[in-house]
């Protein structure tokens, strides 16, 4: 995946399914970066099932985002993410 959308804002939607974390809102993030990392390291586990990061028109789902966030990991640019 390419992480150049990493720097781009992100609108991120969490929630134990899609249907719940739409009806919360989104929480905007000046980076996709920190939208991931909070994500993946602060959020409750449970909100991950459902979430859905927004850049630049593009949707991203839980799969995703962990991805990213390894790829991350590897690159220095973010702490394990909690189990």
């Amino acid at each position: 995946m390419n992480t150049h959308i990493l720097n781009l804002p992100g609108d991120l939607f969490l929630g134990s399914d899609a249907k719940t974390a739409f009806a919360q809102g989104a929480r905007r993030f000046s980076s996709a970066a920190k939208a991931i990392r909070f994500a993946m390291e602060e959020a409750a586990p449970v909100s991950l099932r459902g979430a859905l990061l927004q850049i630049d028109g593009q949707t991203l789902g839980p799969d995703q985002i962990r991805t990213l966030h390894r790829q991350m990991e590897g690159l220095g640019q973010a702490r394990r993410a909690h189990k």
